[in-house]
């Protein structure tokens, strides 16, 4: 028998219940995420700062390469650290909150562009860690996701988190002395790519109703329709539960949502 909170097939929205279920896990998911990161600073800052230099970025050093999983956890000092923090969760937190799977995915993208930007193209003997490239990625990604997706909501929280951290992309660009605007246009670029790979395909209930369905009634063999013998439209069929009788205006209100994308 399925869970209550059992994942929702393909191709049908998240009831609330899953919703705050998978909001309750990106938070816990962000929360482990960031004490990973302060616990790494703080053997960092016990050896003075020399895991920092060992396993950073070095532009065009192909033994460096495998760190470009490392950096994003490694910070020069603790105020690096403190000014990375707090972005890190909130826009963290709004890329996870409809999929932790999807989310994680996305992590690994990100860290792939930021830091290839910066193996690639920084010049000098520098060493680059921190986790503003992924930052920025989040940033983009919650940015353009519900544009990409048709979710009412997300380009709402888009809308609002673009304004409100529109100066973020002022470290993005070259001059900006002790930061690596590569790292920040390299996540921002894999963040604006990740909203497009990492779309909603699923076909949203208003595609069925246009093309006939009825989106009361399951699939049933040899794709009919599924609905029971003597089932007029507008009524729910015959559960254990009782007999059928007319749609309720919460599952009204529920197809009227879904169609707002929300």
């Amino acid at each position: 028998m399925a869970s209550p909170h059992a994942p929702a097939p393909t191709g049908t929205p998240l009831d609330p219940a899953q919703m705050i279920a998978e909001a309750r896990k990106a938070f816990f998911v962000m929360f482990g995420f960031l004490c990973l990161v302060w616990a790494t600073q703080l053997v960092n800052w016990l050896l003075d700062g020399r895991m920092a230099v060992m396993h950073g970025i070095r532009p065009h050093d192909a033994d460096t390469l495998g760190y470009l999983l490392t950096a994003p956890f490694l910070h020069l000092n603790w105020q690096h650290l403190e000014g990375n923090s707090g972005p890190l969760f909130v826009f963290g937190f709004l890329a996870a909150y409809r999929g932790v799977r999807k989310f994680l995915g996305l992590t690994v993208l990100l860290v792939v562009t930021s830091g290839m930007a910066v193996w690639l193209f920084q010049s000098g003997d520098t060493v680059t860690v921190g986790a503003s490239g992924v930052v920025f990625g989040y940033f983009g990604y919650v940015v353009l996701r519900g544009l990409f997706d048709r979710n009412l909501i997300d380009s709402l929280i888009g809308l609002v988190m673009g304004a409100s951290f529109a100066y973020l992309l002022s470290t993005a660009v070259p001059g900006t002395p002790g930061v690596s605007w590569l790292a920040h246009i390299g996540g921002l670029v894999g963040g604006l790519l990740g909203a497009w790979i990492f779309r909603d395909r699923s076909p949203k209930q208003a595609a069925a109703l246009s093309a006939g369905g009825d989106p009361l009634s399951l699939p049933g063999p040899g794709g009919g329709s599924g609905r029971k013998p003597g089932k007029k439209p507008g009524q729910i069929a015959a559960g254990p539960a009782g007999p059928a009788g007319p749609a309720s205006p919460r599952a009204d209100l529920l197809k009227e949502l879904d169609d707002l994308g929300l």
